[in-house]
């Protein structure tokens, strides 16, 4: 009698949302990380672009002695040291709350539940797709675009709460108190339309930099040292800091604008929109900030894809699920 043996059954097929799970988990990781690791400098770049005067908290003499400063980076060591001095390391953290709660999310919901779900509809769709100058893919563009306004409607809230708080005066009560003391609800939408955009552009950018990226890694254009050991795309922390910087550079005088509406000091009824835009060109203020708010993009954005590739590694390994994000 021949006796058979069958053959062992087969492991269980991942859960068709155990991709949306670890995106989310590594999109989490990637935002408290962010928060950590730039609010101090996000928030001397907020003060400097959404104070009327950056100084109006100084007293009369230092706020003559530094009036005629045009230096950014002169502004920005100014507004550090009046933070410090006034509220130590907990006032170059203020509006960190709003973004522990709702970055986390922000950044979760724009790389997987609508990039990467735009993305494979495009795919499985065979949506027509051409390289626009031969390196820009359409369908990247229009994902990183949904995944741009996912972001916004996230953000539109929380930053608006974060801004306000980090505007507010000096000296003040604790986070809790100026949140629910900084904004009405009613005004929880106020700039809501430049929030959109300045995101929907400020996503798409970056995901097409980093496909670009990943092209200019394989036709050998970036130095070896910044690329993976298969020289197939930027090391995760060049992959964060090169692609973040260059989208904000894209948008920043958007992002200018965008800080302005949301601190609640220059309010659609005070200013309009083409006023704003004139008054900031005028006064050479569409790039005010930069050299705080680049330098947080870099260090902060460069770390946390560290973070989020590591923890998107770990857990796809570990639960044997395939990667279906965008970066």
């Amino acid at each position: 009698m021949t006796t058979t043996t069958s053959p062992p059954p087969a492991p269980p097929a991942p859960s068709s949302s155990l991709p949306y799970i670890i995106t989310f988990l590594a999109g989490a990781s990637y935002g408290m990380t962010a928060v950590f690791i730039g609010q101090p400098l996000d928030t001397i770049k907020t003060r400097m672009q959404g104070l009327k005067n950056v100084n109006a908290n100084a007293n009369p003499t230092a706020a003559a002695a530094t009036a005629t400063r045009s230096n950014s980076a002169q502004s920005a060591a100014h507004v550090f040291w009046e933070l410090y001095s006034s509220e130590g390391i907990r006032g170059l953290y203020r509006g960190g709350l709003p973004l522990v709660i709702g970055g986390s999310v922000m950044r979760s919901d724009n790389l997987v539940s609508v990039s990467a779900e735009a993305s494979n509809y495009l795919k499985r769709t065979n949506f027509p797709r051409t390289k626009l100058f031969g390196t820009i893919d359409t369908n990247v563009v229009l994902a990183g675009i949904a995944g741009g306004m996912g972001r916004a409607m996230v953000e539109i809230p929380t930053d608006l709460l974060k801004i306000r708080t980090q505007v507010s005066k000096l000296g003040g009560e604790g986070e809790g108190k100026q949140l629910l003391g900084s904004v009405r609800w009613t005004n929880l939408l106020d700039g809501s339309a430049i929030t959109f955009a300045r995101n929907t552009v400020l996503f798409a950018s970056f995901i097409v930099y980093i496909d670009f990226s990943k092209q200019a890694c394989q036709a050998g254009y970036i130095p070896s040292m910044l690329c993976t050991e298969q020289s197939d795309a930027l090391t995760p922390f060049f992959k964060g800091a090169i692609c973040a910087n260059l989208a904000w550079l894209t948008c920043w005088p958007v992002d200018v604008l965008k800080t302005q509406r949301q601190s609640g000091n220059f309010t659609a009824k005070d200013v309009g929109t083409w006023e704003l835009v004139k008054t900031n060109y005028q006064k050479g203020h569409l790039f005010r900030g930069l050299v705080p708010g680049l330098t947080r993009s870099f260090m902060a954005n460069g770390a946390s894809m560290v973070v989020y590739e590591s923890v998107h590694s770990y857990l796809s390994k570990a639960w044997g699920v395939a990667r279906t994000d965008m970066v």
